[in-house]
């Protein structure tokens, strides 16, 4: 598992993706996020790591931050009754990263590749993203190229969910 932000750049670099990086104070929410944008033009994502009633699914749900995901509409594009938040202890298990920093990049830690990945059809239009590198400390600036390669190397298959 990757625990370090340095590990996880490290991976980057050893696998070629082209990043740009930019340090800021820990960031919690969207808002707080908002208050550190860089100046590019791209989407910042709204990540929420979700489970099934009784945590045997998990999807990792990805939309910008402007936003609001309405958790009983997307249950039934992912094909569950009921969909919740999952627990910090199953966030820190499969992505390896807390509360505040889930990221598209945590999974490069599912390697039994237990989460789905659900990415909002609206933003998946977009050239650039901004992902946390497994810490809300820092935010990475990355083309969607590099993004569905870096989803190709973990063995994540692409969903996209319609709000």
């Amino acid at each position: 598992m990757i625990t370090t932000e340095q590990e996880f750049l490290n991976f980057l670099d050893t696998n070629r993706f082209t990043y740009r990086r930019i340090e800021h104070p820990a960031v919690y929410t969207c808002a707080e996020a908002e208050l550190h944008r860089p100046d590019v033009p791209a989407t910042s994502t709204k990540n929420l790591f979700l489970c099934d009633k009784k945590a045997r699914r998990f999807f990792l749900a990805v939309t910008s931050c402007e936003k609001n995901v309405k958790l009983d509409a997307l249950s039934s594009q992912l094909g569950v009754k009921v969909l919740r938040f999952a627990s910090e202890e199953n966030l820190h298990r499969l992505l390896g990263v807390t509360r505040g920093a889930v990221t598209m990049m945590g999974l490069v830690n599912d390697q039994e590749h237990q989460i789905e990945l659900w990415i909002d059809a609206g933003i998946w239009q977009s050239d650039y993203f901004l992902s946390h590198p497994l810490v809300n400390t820092a935010t990475l600036v990355l083309s969607k190229p590099d993004l569905e390669r870096f989803f190709t190397l973990t063995g994540h298959t692409l969903h996209l969910f319609h709000e």
